[in-house]
């Protein structure tokens, strides 16, 4: 791996943005602009890019970005592609935000959303620490036919099997506790089951209503067929990963001489 540090502050940043990135160079200017116009001013955070293995410019205007002085950036390059679940958990282990926030590359994710998901969920955790989650449910889709389609019919599945009550698991935005999410199960394709996963380990996610657009340029790196076919196969997985949790309730602890 290689990598791009941003600068250390003494102060380190309240929230850590993590986005995987596969032959998205197009996108990534756009992106980041839309990212620093919802986020400076609004939250101190650091924003970690996981290029996994691309092919084309993307680490180039990447480090170019950084050396123009954007200096919230954290640049993780992979020599070889190993899929997006384990892109962001590397960018969510490299970060040291007490909030993890994490969007797809391909500016479907609107970042405005970021703002208001973060305060939405901050409110509900300083409620009860339970609530250690959110994640968005895209109400207007923008994709095409086959991707909807593949994606409803693995949703029902999951949701039938899992009954995580996540109508949208799909959705690339969603925030955490970061301590919360790197405890998570590391596999292929986790990304899609993190309410469950959560769940699982005794916490609870919320839904926040998102905005979806289409993609900003370029095709998909990461598959669509994959979302149903694999995703049947790796539900079962995910039931069993729920029925073999522990949940562990700390009452008390007293500590003395």
């Amino acid at each position: 791996m290689t990598f791009v540090h941003a600068d250390v502050s003494e102060q380190q940043p309240a929230v850590t943005i993590v986005i995987p990135a596969k032959n998205e160079a197009e996108n990534i200017r756009p992106l980041i602009n839309e990212i620093r116009a919802a986020m400076d001013g609004a939250f101190d955070y650091e924003l970690i890019y996981v290029d996994d293995g691309s092919t084309d410019q993307t680490f180039n205007i990447l480090k170019t970005i950084r050396d123009e002085g954007f200096k919230r950036l954290t640049v993780i390059r992979h020599q070889q592609s190993v899929g997006q679940s384990f892109s962001v958990l590397n960018g969510a282990r490299h970060g040291v935000g007490e909030w993890l926030v994490v969007l797809d590359a391909d500016g479907q994710n609107d970042p405005a959303d970021i703002p208001g998901m973060l305060r939405a969920l901050q409110a509900a955790y300083a409620a009860d620490p339970k609530k250690v989650g959110i994640i968005g449910h895209r109400v207007n889709r923008r994709d095409d036919w086959v991707k909807r389609l593949s994606s409803k019919l693995a949703n029902g599945f999951r949701d039938w099997m899992l009954q995580d009550g996540i109508p949208d698991t799909g959705c690339g935005l969603k925030a955490t506790r970061r301590e919360w999410y790197v405890q998570l199960p590391a596999f292929n394709h986790m990304h899609r089951y993190v309410p469950a996963l959560i769940q699982s380990m005794g916490g609870e996610m919320l839904v926040h209503p998102v905005g979806h657009r289409p993609r900003m340029a370029g095709v998909s790196n990461y598959g669509v067929w994959n979302r149903l076919w694999v995703g049947l196969v790796d539900v079962f997985g995910v039931r069993w990963l729920q029925r073999r949790a522990k949940r562990i309730v700390i009452q008390e602890i007293l500590n003395g001489c």
